[in-house]
């Protein structure tokens, strides 16, 4: 569970990196398959990742919250 902070900022950042990226008409290479799915739909998943990313982010535990046996 200790990886699911560092997973989920990944992911906000890999989305932001990706909204950033599509104002230039560029993407990332792992993210290109968004635009296939057309241009709402593509805004939708940059904006999901972010939201999802965050949560993760901020709803795991920290390693300085677990206790060790």
């Amino acid at each position: 569970m200790k990886h699911l902070g560092g997973i989920g900022a990944l992911l906000a950042l890999a989305g932001l990196l990706s909204i950033a990226l599509a104002l230039f008409n560029y993407n990332l290479k792992v993210l290109a398959w968004i635009e296939l799915w057309g241009t709402g739909i593509g805004w939708a998943i940059r904006a999901a990742l972010v939201i999802v990313g965050a949560l993760l982010f901020f709803v795991a535990p920290s390693a300085s919250d677990s206790e060790t046996v």
